[in-house]
């Protein structure tokens, strides 16, 4: 594939969003014109100018697929994202719903009323349902359950039975099971009468009269085998399988490594329950990484970019007072210093470098520890190997990097002890940085939090602080 060719779906998908927005001013534009027109027939005027660009928007969003539409939404400030949302055809709420975000999502269900809430979660499936119930209001979700039939109405309890992080909250019951015991030809033809196959159907699940799992059946061996073979004779017996209360993020890294399609859920007498398609652990990467993105920078949840002021500073501002104390004790640590910055004036220039240069390379440390640590690449045989590799990296940064700024600083203030200071200071806290790049995320993961949470924001504490105190310490022994 082509780069030209790679960008397309998504400079496509921005053209969308711009033909929107501008329907929408244009929308906009011409309702404030009308607002200012005075006279008899000025309502029906602004009435019919009103349709005719609603008209307008609604089919180009008719044109849209759900997934797009979502990102339309998400892209819009509040107002105009509620009158995009009202133009939606309401036989498509259900399959917005479920692509926007959590943040957006909850905007939108509060546009909507429990009648309106009803129509759109009737056409989802069950495993959809248990992703959206916890969102909705409880008497909605009553109604809701009470008009589903016993099958739906267990498999959703079923699935919300679990928690979030569980594979149990994410199998989907859609799928097609077929005994051993019979032809390849009796499979196809009962395949043909079926109205359609649930999406990702990349292999049949073979169950016995009690509903164990026996197998699966690749639908490529189902194709080019003989129609005569019995079942069992294609089929393939060991078939990677989950249990619901195991880990989906465990889960999705087996879909990674074993180039998974779909897999089987199976409880613990290996009765078939659900399944793992990958469209869900593609989502569920996705939301992990954006988790861990926004954990490293202290943030607590998704913040919708168009939320209000409030929202934003409540998810923020946790972080930012921790920021301020450390800030607080970095100042400190200067003016404990003060009396050798007033001797030496080239200091003052000088600490910023140190400081910035370790708080880079702690972030880069602490990035592969998380990353390693999300891959369960790290045990306890390895740590004390990681840590030494670490140290080793940073020592010959330090070194090589320390003596290009020494050497910078021996030339502009003409002072080769204050060039040695430098490149001792750089390295030093490069090494400090590079230990505590390990330390930090495998504290928290022993304090059993996220190791990724906050740790962006504490190593930069920690190499501002110590490099600070580093570098004016050894200036104070060495220079003044």
């Amino acid at each position: 594939m082509t780069e030209v060719e790679a960008k397309k779906p998504q400079e496509s998908l921005q053209e969308r969003l711009a033909q929107v927005v501008e329907l929408l001013q244009r929308h906009r534009l011409v309702e404030d014109l009308t607002h200012r027109q005075e006279g008899h027939h000025q309502d029906r005027v602004e009435n019919l100018v009103h349709r005719q660009n609603l008209v307008e928007l609604q089919r180009k969003l008719d044109e849209l697929h759900s997934a797009d539409i979502a990102h339309i939404l998400e892209a819009l400030p509040l107002e105009d994202r509620l009158t995009v949302w009202q133009l939606v055809k309401a036989d498509r709420d259900g399959d917005i719903l479920l692509e926007v975000s959590d943040a957006v999502r909850e905007t939108l269900l509060a546009d909507m009323d429990d009648h309106e809430i009803l129509a759109a979660a009737r056409e989802m499936d069950a495993d959809e349902l248990a992703d959206l119930a916890q969102e909705l209001p409880r008497d909605v979700v009553h109604e809701l359950m009470e008009s589903l039939d016993a099958q739906q109405r267990e498999r959703v309890r079923s699935a919300l039975s679990y928690g979030e992080d569980q594979v149990g909250a994410l199998m989907d019951f859609e799928m097609v099971t077929i005994r051993e015991d019979v032809s390849l030809e009796v499979v196809l033809r009962y395949l043909r009468r079926l109205k359609e196959l649930p999406g990702h159907t990349d292999k049949l699940f073979v169950v016995d009269y009690d509903g164990v799992l026996a197998g699966v059946l690749p639908v490529k061996r189902l194709l080019v085998n003989d129609p005569d073979k019995q079942v069992a004779e294609v089929m393939a017996n060991d078939p990677v399988s989950f249990h619901p209360d195991e880990d989906a993020y465990d889960a999705a890294q087996a879909f990674e490594r074993y180039d998974l399609i779909s897999a089987p859920v199976v409880d613990r007498n290996g009765k078939l329950i659900g399944r793992l398609t990958i469209d869900e652990m593609v989502d569920l990467i996705r939301e992990e990484s954006e988790a861990e993105v926004l954990n490293m920078a202290g943030l607590r949840e998704e913040e919708d970019i168009f939320a209000s002021v409030w929202k934003s500073v409540r998810n923020r501002w946790a972080w930012l007072a921790i920021n301020l104390v450390t800030a607080f004790v970095a100042s400190r640590v200067i003016g404990l210093f003060e009396g050798s910055i007033e001797k030496l004036v080239a200091l003052a220039a000088l600490m910023p470098i140190v400081a910035g240069i370790g708080g880079n390379s702690g972030n880069q440390t602490i990035t592969m520890i998380v990353r390693a640590m999300a891959l369960d690449q790290m045990g306890t045989g390895n740590t004390r190997r990681l840590v030494r590799k670490e140290l080793g990296v940073s020592l010959i940064n330090g070194l090589v990097w320390g003596g290009v700024i020494g050497l910078v600083a021996w030339l502009l203030y003409g002072s080769w002890s204050l060039g040695v200071v430098m490149t001792a200071a750089m390295t030093l806290n490069l090494l400090l940085a590079a230990l505590m790049g390990v330390l930090i995320p495998m504290t928290l993961v022993r304090l059993g939090r996220d190791p990724a949470l906050g740790s962006s924001v504490m190593i930069t504490a920690v190499t501002d602080s110590g490099g600070f105190f580093i570098f004016l310490g050894l200036a104070s022994l060495f220079l003044t």
